[in-house]
């Protein structure tokens, strides 16, 4: 079976942040994942990592614009200054948290200069700082409307352009069965580019075991393409206890 880690941004929210942690290493999780850490002092998020014995696989930049802007815009043309003065808040925080990944999210736009200017970002974040690894991830038009990276096709043609050995391909099979029909034939397809991978059911985004896909036929893809990295359970709970949903990962 795959390493598994649990995203705390949508899995143990019954509880106060800081204590999904222990919850989270309780139920049998030795990495977590959090969207968004920004909203505080990355040593007290670090402190409740090394508590629980935690490794950190993944975080979101950039971060949120609070004063009413989207979370992500690394696609959206014009405005690259504030792209790379936020990059580099996100990698102070990520030189305290030390995260495995750091998720590149595109934001909402489209055509040929959204396209360049994700590339340009991306390359310039990748040498800003060519140590840390970063991702991409196709986000299925439902649940993002005019989201700019939507497709698994497109992913792979910025990863093309971008030619960074520290850009990678972030795979979730909520969204992509959502966006293409079939999450484990898209595994398939672009398991070569995949450096990080996510799972929720589809079309609800619940825990493994319900809705459309067969995910006991993907963890045993996952294992014969010898992939190495983190699944991450990025779902949102069924029940009102994560742990009540976690019979997947007993299995």
């Amino acid at each position: 079976m795959p390493k598994f880690a649990a995203n705390l941004s949508l899995l143990f929210t019954e509880l106060p942040y800081l204590d999904r942690f222990s919850a989270a290493a309780q139920a049998g999780f030795t990495a977590v994942e959090i969207l968004f850490p920004y909203d505080l002092a990355a040593k007290e998020t670090r402190r409740a990592l090394l508590a629980n014995g935690l490794d950190l696989v993944l975080i979101n930049a950039p971060p949120p614009n609070y004063t009413g802007g989207e979370p992500g815009y690394a696609a959206v043309p014009g405005g690259t200054a504030r792209f790379q003065s936020d990059i580099r808040r996100v990698l102070r925080y990520a030189k305290v948290l030390k995260p495995q990944y750091i998720h590149m999210m595109a934001g909402y736009a489209s055509g040929e200069e959204a396209l360049a200017c994700f590339v340009e970002n991306l390359r310039w974040a990748a040498d800003f700082a060519p140590d840390q690894m970063f991702t991409i991830e196709p986000l299925n038009p439902v649940s993002q409307p005019d989201y700019f990276l939507n497709d698994y096709e497109l992913a792979a043609e910025v990863l093309d352009q971008v030619e960074r050995p520290n850009v990678g391909l972030q795979y979730d099979s909520f969204h992509a069965q959502m966006i293409h029909g079939d999450a484990l034939t898209i595994w398939d397809r672009f398991k070569a580019q995949i450096v990080h991978a996510q799972i929720g059911a589809a079309p609800d985004r619940s825990e493994p075991g319900r809705g459309e896909m067969d995910f006991a036929a993907l963890f045993k893809a996952m294992d014969q393409s010898d992939y190495q990295g983190w699944v991450s359970a990025e779902y949102t709970p069924s029940t009102r206890r994560t742990e009540d949903t976690l019979i997947w990962l007993r299995q």
